[in-house]
């Protein structure tokens, strides 16, 4: 199901995420620092759980989880969220709750990339990934 996505990807295209960041609740500093680093993004599987690390030279992070298991994150900008991943029609699916709010990562493969689409609300941020050699 997720084999197709394990790898290490590097990003590559970043668009509306400083809008996103906001609409997340992002500071300014670490909205400034989020636009122009290019995470490395690693997705594994091992035994049934599924790890995906986001590497930079700012901060890096990683969950582990199973699918449709909710758990509990620490994302980069240090929210505390309840997380669930589900596979959906191809796609792997995070929904994050905090505080009453929401957002929805949803990553995609498109003609070999990594597509990564943000929401919150009515903003949407997409990032491209390419996978490494």
């Amino acid at each position: 199901m997720v084999d197709q996505f394990v790898g290490t990807w590097k990003m590559s295209l970043s668009e509306n995420f400083d809008e996103y960041m906001r609409a997340i609740g992002v500071g300014m500093a670490s909205r400034q620092v989020g636009n122009v680093i290019k995470p490395k993004f690693i997705v594994s599987v091992a035994e049934g759980v599924i790890s995906m690390k986001t590497q930079s030279t700012f901060k890096s992070t990683e969950i582990k989880f199973k699918l449709d298991e909710e758990f509990e994150e620490r994302t980069a900008d240090d929210r505390v969220t309840k997380t669930i991943v589900s596979f959906i029609n191809g796609k792997l699916v995070q929904k994050q709750t905090w505080d009453g709010r929401s957002t929805t990562l949803e990553r995609a493969l498109e003609s070999g990339k990594l597509i990564t689409t943000c929401t919150a609300g009515d903003v949407v941020a997409v990032r491209t990934y390419e996978r490494e050699a």
